[in-house]
């Protein structure tokens, strides 16, 4: 930036850092149960435990001409600084660290940053596990230019732990004199107890599987009511207690209908080295499961023959193998494209829909757009993507409708995409089956202490 020097200080900024402790303290009394005689031995205790001025690296020692800067101060719930400058394009930094020095986890959710309304004065912060000054952080969250909601970043403040809010203020490089001199800066930290995503949140209801009791939530990881097929209940999240023993090998519990069909699949893949169908185009091959695919005949025919164990308790499933647009951003749409051709078989795979709704985050995860704009978290939130092959995709049973003959893979960084279906060696398969309902299982669904069919 261009520095044009003028005569008189000309712009003043004040900067407060407010920390929102009740809402931290609101969060951390709910969880207390004490019943009878005890003593409370946690404690929240999360302060401003520093600040510190950062000066442009280009002036050596002491204030650099322009400045007119001030000891910055801090208490342990806020933090001031008071900062003029003479020449447009002057910057300057100031790094707050924050600890946590009680021993509840706290997680911190970053709230407006206000540069108020003066145009001359330019504002943005930045989020960091380490002290820049020390050295590159390892982890951070670089914000925009002021007057931004930030609410949607948030991160957790572990026990003994220490996070750094970095706020740069400066004179924008304007070309005339600004009327308005002074501007009022702020940025609120706001604290609460940690919540670990991954625990589920149960909803007060049950229902029965193989015999079971099993916990209905409405958050985190577990077995959700299908909100888009009527009597339904699915598995979302990253680890949800859906493993089950069959045929002596570890399957996950993908949904299931009460009274009816128990839907699993394998929790690895048995091959990438298998196209989804082989045939040359010439001799009829498509991206069409029915008719029949290579793999189709494959996992129905030598596959099936390896089922030794529990083979009696498969039963025939309806898959619903329709064509799927990448663009269609409805999941009610994407689901009734699906099933308008249904196939009835043994085994299948899974479709785009279960993918997606295997997602306990469906706010950010839950349509094609969402879910591949945002893949680094959704992959974090699907169990189904533990199953993907690292470096490789995972077919699934439907073909796109985008053109061409593709098939829609899950791939190992969470984004939705699609293979020519004789496409083979990068490409895993999990083969799918229904359960009959009438079973009973012992064990608690956990990886541990898998469902065992009796």
């Amino acid at each position: 930036m261009s520095r044009r020097k003028k005569n008189n200080i000309i712009i003043g900024a004040l900067l407060g850092i407010v920390l929102l402790m009740a809402v931290g303290y609101a969060a951390f009394s709910s969880v207390l149960n004490i019943q009878g005689t005890g003593a409370i031995t946690t404690s929240w205790n999360i302060q401003i435990t520093n600040i510190e001025t950062v000066l442009p690296s280009d002036v050596g020692e002491g204030v650099p001409d322009g400045y007119n800067i001030s000891e910055p101060t801090y208490t342990p719930t806020s933090a001031t600084f008071n900062a003029g400058f003479e020449l447009p394009g002057s910057m300057i930094g100031y790094i707050v660290e924050v600890s946590n020095l009680g021993n509840l986890d706290a997680q911190v959710t970053i709230g407006n940053l206000s540069c108020g309304d003066n145009s001359a004065i330019i504002c943005y912060a930045s989020a960091m596990d380490e002290n820049p000054l020390d050295g590159e952080p390892t982890n951070g969250f670089e914000f925009d230019y002021g007057n931004q909601d930030y609410s949607d970043i948030d991160f957790p403040l572990k026990v003994g732990e220490k996070h750094y809010i970095m706020v740069m203020v400066g004179y924008d490089d304007v070309t005339e004199q600004p009327t308005d001199l002074d501007a009022s800066i702020k940025l609120d930290l706001i604290y609460e107890q940690y919540k670990d995503p991954n625990i589920p949140i149960p909803s007060g209801e049950t229902t029965i599987i193989g015999g079971k009791e099993v916990d209905i939530v409405s958050g985190g990881d577990g077995l959700y009511v299908d909100e888009y097929e009527e009597g339904k209940f699915t598995y979302k999240g990253a680890t949800p207690d859906n493993y089950i023993i069959f045929n002596n090998e570890m399957w996950r519990i993908i949904s299931f209908v009460t009274n009816d069909k128990i839907k699993i699949v394998k929790n690895e893949s048995i091959s990438n080295n298998l196209a989804w169908d082989e045939s040359p185009d010439s001799y009829g091959g498509s991206n069409n499961w029915a008719t029949p695919s290579s793999l189709n005949e494959y996992l129905n025919g030598i596959y099936l023959s390896t089922i030794v164990a529990n083979s009696d308790k498969i039963v025939d499933g309806i898959y619903g193998i329709g064509s799927v647009t990448k663009g269609n951003n409805d999941l009610f749409t994407q689901l009734s494209d699906e099933n308008k051709t249904l196939w009835q078989g043994k085994v299948g795979l899974m479709t785009v829909s279960e993918y997606l709704r295997a997602n306990s985050n469906m706010e950010q995860c839950g349509t094609f757009t969402l879910n591949d704009t945002n893949s680094t978290t959704c992959k974090k939130t699907n169990w189904i993507n533990g199953i993907v092959l690292q470096n490789y995709h995972l077919w699934s049973i439907s073909p796109t409708n985008n053109g061409g003959n593709g098939v829609f893979v899950f791939g190992p960084t969470g984004i939705v995409g699609y293979a020519v279906y004789s496409s083979f060696g990068v490409v895993g398969v999990a083969p799918v089956l229904y359960l009959t309902s009438n079973i009973i299982l012992t064990g608690s669904g956990t990886m541990q202490d898998p469902y065992v069919i009796e």
